[in-house]
């Protein structure tokens, strides 16, 4: 099993850590509004992508991909969210302590997003469908990739907010913080664009 264990994290960490509207928010929250502040938002997209795993291992997500317009839907909302996310980002406060009126996103609004995200699902699935870690027992095989899978997905999603935060501690000068924010800010908005032009 060890060896089938390797292969699968050499094809999830790439895979579910690449740019996309839920790593990218976490960099940008991290960068426009440091670590603790967006710990909360950190957990409502680990445990809504962990939700997007338990679906696809249970074969939920093939009942809600049959429904096309439940899909739209769900793209839409994620869509307008990350849009919102965009704006959060790229107009927070650079080199001073955010005000009560400038705080991260929340939880509720990240489990939202993270089980919309059209990039999850791909990921995911091609990743849980790929793989075999225990040959002979379909149970044990299954609750062994959501463990395997969870564990990526805590890596990954808290990597990219400490990666954002980090890069945030780096910028002193005001212009170069702004200047960073908005690229993220564009980075969200070219993610919404890449997850539609699938979509639609």
């Amino acid at each position: 099993m060890t060896r089938e264990l390797v292969l699968l994290w050499l094809a999830a960490f790439p895979l579910m850590g690449s740019p996309g509207p839920a790593t990218l928010s976490l960099a940008g929250l991290g960068t426009a509004f440091g670590f603790r502040a967006s710990l909360a938002y950190l957990a409502g997209i680990i445990i809504g992508t962990a939700l997007v795993l338990v679906l696809i291992a249970t074969g939920v997500t093939a009942l809600i991909l049959a429904q096309p317009v439940l899909l739209v839907a769900l793209t839409v909302l994620a869509a307008a969210y990350i849009l919102y996310l965009a704006w959060k980002i790229a107009t927070a406060p650079v080199g001073r302590i955010a005000t009560d009126g400038d705080k991260a996103p929340s939880f509720i609004p990240a489990l939202a997003l993270a089980v919309a995200n059209p990039k999850a699902y791909a990921a995911i699935g091609a990743v849980y469908a790929g793989h075999r870690l225990i040959a002979d027992n379909l149970a044990a095989d299954t609750m062994a990739k959501l463990a395997a899978l969870f564990l990526v997905i805590v890596v990954v999603n808290t990597t990219w907010l400490a990666f954002g935060a980090l890069f945030a501690r780096l910028l002193t000068n005001p212009v170069i913080g702004r200047t960073v924010n908005v690229v993220f800010a564009l980075m969200l908005v070219g993610s919404v664009a890449l997850a539609l032009s699938g979509e639609f």
